[in-house]
């Protein structure tokens, strides 16, 4: 259950992080490599079996 809730919001997540619109545009790499750094630390916390 708890698995199914983090896929949705990383998800949803990604794609509110791409520069879909003209303004997001200037971000750069900011939404997108913080979303990154989320996926690797939750994908170190599934390999080790804290989720």
């Amino acid at each position: 259950m708890l698995g199914t809730v983090l896929l949705i919001i990383l998800i949803l997540l990604l794609v509110g992080a791409l520069p879909a619109w003209p303004y997001s545009q200037a971000w750069g790499y900011g939404p997108t490599g913080g979303l990154g750094l989320l996926v690797l630390i939750l994908l170190v916390l599934l390999i080790m079996g804290r989720i």
